[in-house]
């Protein structure tokens, strides 16, 4: 069995994305272009919402040159921000602890994957970490299963995937992965979203006393 893992929100805490891409940004976007910054705020929201869903909303070099910012900069500007979830690493352990394949499925950029994993760690708890550009298509997509396929294969009856986007599970369910998680609450700042189409915890933490259920 596998175990497939979106490491933002799922693993880490959404509070950083949100955090950067909503008010950091917008921030660093009105001092470079001289701009009130809710008025950069509106118009870096309008740009977002342009290629929502597609693997340019995620990707560092896109938005570096979009937004004339040095994105990668910016991010490690405030990694002291990067946060765990609780109890991901006992969680993470106890599936090595039983022989379960930990695969980080992202659709973020290499450059953010790094940031991440130095400030964390969690690169040294899963066998495997691959970012949605190697593929060239985001997680949303149906295709991406497929090629996903090429590089990491495995069956949909024993697969769990656990993600916190709803748009990601239902591509997975429309694959056929059977086993599917959805995450509830990914921002720490933020209440926790109502999820009843899929079986749904707050955390991966709340998992571990089920964890050697066979799938």
């Amino acid at each position: 069995m596998k175990f497939q893992l979106y490491p933002d929100g799922t693993l880490l805490d959404l509070r950083y994305d949100n955090y950067f891409w909503l008010d950091y940004v917008p921030a660093c976007y009105a001092k470079k272009h001289g701009l009130v910054e809710e008025q950069a705020k509106t118009l870096i929201l309008q740009k977002y919402a342009s290629v929502a869903g597609s693997l340019s909303w995620y990707c560092v070099d896109y938005w570096s040159k979009t937004l004339l910012l040095d994105i990668a900069a910016l991010k490690a500007e405030i990694s002291h921000l990067i946060a765990i979830h609780p109890g991901i690493f006992e969680f993470l352990t106890k599936l090595n602890g039983i022989r379960k394949r930990r695969v980080l499925l992202s659709n973020a950029h290499r450059s953010s994957i790094s940031i991440k994993m130095e400030q964390t760690g969690l690169d040294g708890y899963v066998e495997r970490i691959i970012s949605a550009h190697d593929l060239g298509i985001p997680k949303e997509h149906g295709n991406f299963w497929d090629q996903l396929q090429t590089i990491e294969p495995f069956d949909p009856n024993h697969t769990v995937l656990i993600d916190d986007s709803l748009s990601v599970l239902h591509s997975a369910r429309s694959y056929g992965i059977r086993n599917i998680i959805a995450i509830t609450k990914p921002d720490s700042q933020k209440p926790a979203n109502l999820i009843a189409e899929f079986m749904a915890v707050t955390h991966c933490q709340e998992l571990l006393k089920t964890i050697n259920i066979k799938v």
